[in-house]
């Protein structure tokens, strides 16, 4: 060994080693001689770029550089008369012409946005306009649960978002954006980008979804395989094929309601997408017919000058929150579509509208994972999707139906135009004559769903853990755990974690805490400040599918996967690092949960010790003079980046402001503290 100057020891080669041997070991032999064909000029593209006198004198230096990089791409010299549309996408992978891979991506749901973005852009040129692309991809939910991965995954959307934004701007010759998107962070992260592009024309394709297996399980159910097998309830050759089988085709979101599904449904109903194309099967005619027939609603928007900001309006808001509450969808969306509100220039809807809107508007929707049946993405796609929900919803009179949408016409005249389409008796009648299944057995009427014992989906319980709020998905509680009238009532110990896998081992049985029925698990410490908000979905999957589960609750300051049931109490507010109760509670406390299905009221309270039970008041008393647990601390294995993420999303109004970055609160509060350190150095 030598040592350099800085005290760095370097490892010698050894004196036998060759010549060659060096030079192979640098990797700079020489395998292939066609390296050494290679020029330094080029005659470059033939022709001239016809530009007018006014344009050369006049336009930005960029603008016409930007002229040379498309011909320097192959882009005809002659054909520079068109409008500019801007593609952003979120493909992920390497596909090789036969679809096979080539470099995998990070999930199905971006795997064939890519043959989205080529049948769109070819019709954009068809159509005489000059179409760009851009690619901002994303990660997997499914993939990071149980990882450290999940530390980015909210945090992810902002950034992606942003990065989608500066995309946008950094094209200012575009005259219209386009956003195709499938999964959890990439479709809310489009349309925060989207909402942003207040005066362009925009227009959302949605990236569908992959079917289910005609053997198998679903996406969903197939996340809890290595919690049953742990227990004992699956064998290890059901397992391996489950997990083979659950992804039927290579492209799309996930078979159920979750957020990626959810979104593309909410970017629907929002009016950014068009009729019918939310949740259509990947790599389908159907599916591609989406981004030729988009790119055209595009052109036309951009003829009509239509901008975002004349459809991203309160009314296409409430819609979007109507149709999320008739469809059972995924909590997460009321981060996301705070978020969207935000960036659209619109109020953000506060606990208390969603809770009107929930109240309000009845569960309509039967799919996974919510019930009685619990049909499949595609099959609800068949039903009709969005536009026959909202026809449901139209004769309730819940819908704001002059919003204007992105076919430049009212929803409204959509809904009228749905309802005698060919489109829609043929697809009905596939459903029918396919899978044996009427499509009013997915999509219901009031009086069908009230029948069949279908609740509203979310409830946001208050209480002495939750004074700022929390969330449950109150329909998928087991039914069998609910009193007859209507409310679900536990009263255990709690038992504390302050990691999600600590919570898993419990649950599996290998911890030193072992759950049991009629405990209460209280996971905290993992909300924007702890763990970055991550979900929590493994504790969840793993008492759904174990039989005694259903006799657990869970409470948590982080957030569910979208395909998550049972008691799980989430977004509980102020998080515990925020000097939230949640983070006071101690093993072996009492917790009374009440949740009422029916009236969508609810409560989570600590109600004392085993030995010493007290009326809620004293209860609440002792609970406020309690010093936090001091096992809670923020993950050590937090990145600073996602740090930084929740400080600022925590300023910009939290978890129920959407975590966004509200970039005035922030200089705000950047400028009062400087004036602060400024004030004490003097």
């Amino acid at each position: 060994m030598a040592s350099n100057n800085l005290g760095y020891k370097i490892s010698r080669m050894p004196e036998e080693v060759s010549q060659k041997g060096i030079i192979d070991a640098c990797y700079l032999d020489i395998k292939d001689e066609s390296i050494f064909s290679i020029r330094t000029h080029s005659s470059g593209p033939s022709g001239t770029i016809n530009l007018t006198e006014e344009v050369l004198r006049h336009a930005p230096s960029g603008n016409l550089f930007g002229l040379s990089q498309n011909v320097g791409m192959g882009w005809d010299a002659k054909n520079f008369l068109g409008p500019q549309f801007l593609i952003l996408n979120s493909h992920g992978g390497v596909r090789a012409e036969d679809g096979s891979p080539v470099a995998l991506g990070y999930h199905t749901g971006h795997w064939e946005v890519g043959l989205l973005v080529k049948r769109a852009a070819e019709e954009i040129k068809n159509l005489g306009g000059i179409p760009f692309a851009a690619h901002v991809s994303d990660p997997c939910d499914g993939r990071s649960q149980g990882t450290t991965a999940m530390f980015d995954s909210l945090a992810y959307r902002n950034d992606a978002s942003m990065v989608m934004r500066r995309l946008a701007r950094s094209l200012p010759t575009a005259e219209g954006i386009m956003g195709i998107a499938t999964c959890d962070k990439s479709m809310p992260a489009m349309m925060m980008a989207l909402a942003e592009m207040k005066n362009l024309p925009i227009i959302l394709v949605p990236g569908g979804v992959t079917l289910s297996p005609s053997d198998g399980e679903d996406a969903g159910s197939a996340q809890s395989v290595g919690i049953r097998y742990a227990q004992g309830v699956l064998e290890k050759e059901k397992a391996e094929q489950i997990l083979c089988r659950t992804c039927a085709t290579p492209g799309g979101g996930c078979q159920f309601l979750g957020t990626a599904a959810t979104s593309q449904v909410i970017g629907e109903a929002l009016g950014i997408s068009l009729p019918h194309s939310a949740l259509s099967p990947s790599g389908f005619p159907v599916w591609l017919e989406l981004g030729k027939r988009s790119a055209v609603a595009l052109k036309d928007l951009h003829e009509r000058k239509i901008h975002s900001s004349d459809i991203l309006k309160e009314t296409a808001l409430r819609n979007a929150m109507v149709v999320h509450a008739a469809c059972g969808g995924s909590s997460n969306l009321i981060i996301h579509l705070s978020a969207i509100a935000y960036h659209a220039g619109l109020k953000r809807p506060t606990v208390d509208d969603w809770d009107k809107i929930n109240r309000l508007v009845p569960r309509l929707v039967d799919v996974l994972p919510n019930g009685p049946k619990g049909y499949s993405t595609s099959q609800f796609f068949l039903a009709g999707g969005v536009p026959e929900l909202m026809l449901k919803l139209r004769e309730l009179d819940l819908l704001e139906l002059n919003a204007l949408t992105c076919t430049g016409k009212s929803l409204g005249e959509n809904l009228d135009a749905w309802q005698r389409s060919e489109r829609r008796i043929r697809f009905h009648q596939i459903l029918i004559e396919q899978d044996n299944i009427d499509p009013k057995e997915i999509i219901h009427s009031k009086e069908d769903a009230t029948n069949k014992g279908m609740t509203s989906t979310l409830c946001f319980p208050i209480g002495n853990l939750a004074p700022d709020g929390s969330v449950i998905k109150s329909t998928a509680i087991d039914s069998s755990v609910i009193d007859k009238d209507g409310i679900y009532r536990m009263t255990g110990p709690a038992l504390v974690f302050t990691t999600e896998r600590d919570a898993v081992r419990a649950v599996k049985g290998l911890g030193k805490k072992k759950i049991k029925p009629g405990d209460v698990i209280v996971l905290c410490g993992r909300g924007p400040m702890g763990a970055g908000m991550e979900e929590v979905a493994q504790v969840a999957l793993a008492l759904k599918h174990l039989e005694w589960g259903k006799h657990v609750a869970l409470l948590t300051d982080a957030r569910f996967s979208g395909v998550s049931s049972g008691a799980c109490v989430g977004h509980i507010s102020p998080e515990a690092l925020a000097g939230g109760p949640i983070g006071k509670i101690r093993d072996g406390d009492i917790i009374r949960i009440e949740i009422d299905r029916l009236n969508l009221r609810g409560r989570i309270d600590f109600i004392g010790k085993p030995q010493e039970k007290c009326n809620l008041e004293n209860a609440s008393q002792k609970l406020h003079e309690r010093e936090a647990n001091p096992e809670i601390a923020p993950d050590k294995r937090l990145p600073a980046d996602t740090k930084l993420w929740a400080a600022m999303q925590n300023v910009s109004g939290g978890t129920w402001g959407g975590c966004v970055y509200d970039s005035e609160k922030i200089m705000n509060l950047l400028s009062k503290g400087q004036e602060a350190i400024s004030k004490k150095k003097n």
